[in-house]
C-alpha cells in the first residue's frame, strides 16, 4: 500500500514554473464613444411596444388635443405628444410599472420606451400630470374603445361578469385621526401658516425669505389636508354602522388621504384602501365598466355599475353575473325591472318561503330564487369565477396592489389606465382573430 494514489511526478511542473505577471485588458471607462444608434432597430418587429403604438397612433386623441395650451400663431413651448405619452402610460402598466419616476428611468435606459419616445426627454412631473389630469379623457377613450368593439361584434354585453378588489391606497394607518384631534391639528397648522407669513415679511435677506417660504408652501399643504380630512369626517361618519354615542372616539380619517377607508382585504388584515370595481364582458374578456368607490363592502354597487354602463354606451347586458356580496334584494329587483338577469347564488341560510317578508318579494327576487335554485342557473353563474376573477388576478400582476397617487379622481385615472391597458391587448387579439 505505499503507492499512491495520484503519483507526483518528477522534475519542475507548471505549478512551480518561474512566470512574469499575467496580461490582462482593462477598463478604460474615460474613453469617448460614439455610437451610432437607429431607435427602429432596437426592437422586433412584433414587439409589444410596437403593437401598443400601433393601436394607440389609430385612436381618436381630438380630446387630449384640445388640453393642449401651445397653439399655432402664439408663444410657448410644443406640447408632448399626447399619442406618445398615452403609449407609454399603456406599455409601462402592461410591464407593471406603476410610478412616474421609475418610467422617467425607463425611457432613458430602456430600449422599448426609448423607441416609443422616438428621441424626447419627458420628465416624470409631465408624465405624473399627464395620467392624473386626463381622467375625463381616458374614460371617454376606454369608452370608444369598447364601442368599437361593440360596433365589430367582438363584445357583445349578453353576459357581463363584475367583481370588486380592495386596493391598497396611499396612506398609512398612523395617519388616522379622529375629529376632535382634526380640529387641533387644523388650528396648529393654521397658527404656524401665520407665523410663517409674518416671518417671510419681517426678513430683509432674499435667501431667508425663500427658504421660509418653502416652509410657508408646507405647512399651507399639510393644512389644506388636515381640513379635507375634516370634511370627510361627516362622510365617514354618514356610512358608517356605529352608534351615534360611539362615534366621536371610534371613527377616524386620514390626513394623508382623506378619501381612503379602512377596508378589510383579502389576508384578513385591515388597511386604508379604495374598493375597485371591473364590469366584464364575459365572451371576450373585455372590461366594460369601471367604478372606484371609498366603500368597503359589494352590496349596493351593482346598481350603480349598471348605471354606469347605461351612460357609456346606452345598453345594459342582459345578464349579470355577480358573486354573494352583491346580492342585495332591492337591486336585483330594480335590475328586474330594467331587464337585466341577474345570477347570483343564494344565502346560505334561507327565510322561510312563508314569512310576511318572503311574500312582500317582488317578481324579480322571486324569479332569481327560482334561477339560482335550478341546474341551468348554477351553471350559468359558474362562468362569473372564470371572467371577473380572472381580470382581477390580470391586475394585480400588473401592478394593482397599491395605489400610488391619493384621492379618488387620480386613482379613479390610474384605474381606467389599467383597463385601458388590458382592453388594447384584448383588442389586438379579438381583431387579429
Amino acid at each position: 500500500m505505499g503507492e499512491t494514489l495520484f503519483p507526483i511526478p518528477e522534475g519542475p511542473t507548471h505549478a512551480t514554473k518561474r512566470r512574469g505577471a499575467a496580461r490582462l485588458i482593462y477598463a478604460d471607462r474615460r474613453q469617448s464613444l460614439l455610437r451610432p444608434c437607429d431607435l427602429d432597430s432596437l426592437l422586433a418587429a412584433d414587439h409589444r411596444a410596437r403593437v401598443v403604438w400601433g393601436f394607440v397612433s389609430k385612436l381618436d386623441l381630438s380630446a387630449f388635443h384640445e388640453r393642449v395650451a401651445s397653439r399655432e400663431g402664439a408663444g410657448g413651448r410644443p406640447a408632448f405628444d399626447p399619442a406618445v405619452l398615452l403609449t407609454l402610460w399603456i406599455y409601462a402598466t402592461l410591464e407593471g410599472v406603476g410610478s412616474a419616476r421609475a418610467l422617467e428611468r425607463l425611457c432613458e435606459e430602456h430600449d422599448a420606451y426609448r423607441w416609443i419616445c422616438g428621441g424626447l426627454t419627458i420628465n416624470h412631473h409631465t408624465l405624473s400630470d399627464f395620467r392624473v389630469e386626463r381622467g375625463a379623457e381616458l374614460d371617454e377613450l376606454m369608452t370608444k374603445v369598447v364601442g368599437t368593439l361593440l360596433a365589430a361584434g367582438a363584445v357583445t354585453m349578453e353576459r357581463v361578469a363584475q367583481d370588486g378588489m380592495r386596493t391598497r391606497a396611499s396612506a398609512s394607518a398612523p395617519s388616522f385621526r379622529r375629529r376632535e384631534t382634526l380640529r387641533r391639528c387644523l388650528a396648529e397648522a393654521r397658527e404656524q401658516v401665520a407665523a410663517l407669513r409674518r416671518e417671510i415679511d419681517e426678513q430683509p435677506d432674499a435667501t431667508q425669505r425663500r427658504r421660509t417660504a418653502a416652509k410657508t408652501r408646507a405647512a399651507e399643504e399639510r393644512e389644506r389636508r388636515v381640513a379635507a380630512a375634516l370634511a370627510q369626517w361627516d362622510e365617514a361618519a354618514r356610512c358608517s354602522n356605529t352608534p351615534q354615542e360611539e362615534r366621536e372616539e371610534t371613527i377616524r380619517v386620514s390626513t394623508t388621504d382623506a378619501e381612503a377607508r379602512v377596508m378589510r382585504m383579502p389576508d384578513g388584515g385591515f388597511r386604508p384602501a379604495f374598493n375597485a370595481q371591473f364590469a366584464t364582458d364575459v365572451k371576450s374578456q373585455v372590461i366594460v365598466g369601471v367604478r372606484l368607490t371609498n366603500s368597503g363592502g359589494d352590496m349596493g354597487q351593482m346598481t350603480p355599475m349598471l348605471e354606469e354602463l347605461d351612460r357609456r354606451f346606452g345598453r345594459l347586458p342582459s345578464e349579470h353575473l355577480v358573486d354573494g356580496g352583491f346580492a342585495k334584494l332591492a337591486a336585483i329587483e330594480d335590475a328586474a325591472k330594467k331587464g337585466v338577469t341577474v345570477f347570483a347564488p343564494l344565502p346560505s341560510k334561507e327565510t322561510d318561503p312563508d314569512s310576511r317578508r318572503r311574500k312582500k318579494e317582488g317578481p324579480g327576487v322571486r324569479a332569481w330564487r327560482e334561477r339560482m335554485a335550478s341546474p341551468e342557473g348554477r351553471e350559468v353563474y359558474k362562468e362569473r369565477s372564470g371572467t371577473a376573477e380572472c381580470v382581477n388576478a390580470i391586475a394585480r400582476n400588473r401592478g394593482l396592489r397599491n395605489f400610488l397617487v391619493r384621492g379618488i379622481p387620480k386613482c379613479l385615472s390610474v384605474l381606467t389606465l389599467f383597463a385601458l391597458a388590458h382592453n388594447v391587448m384584448r383588442a389586438v387579439a379579438l381583431l387579429s382573430a
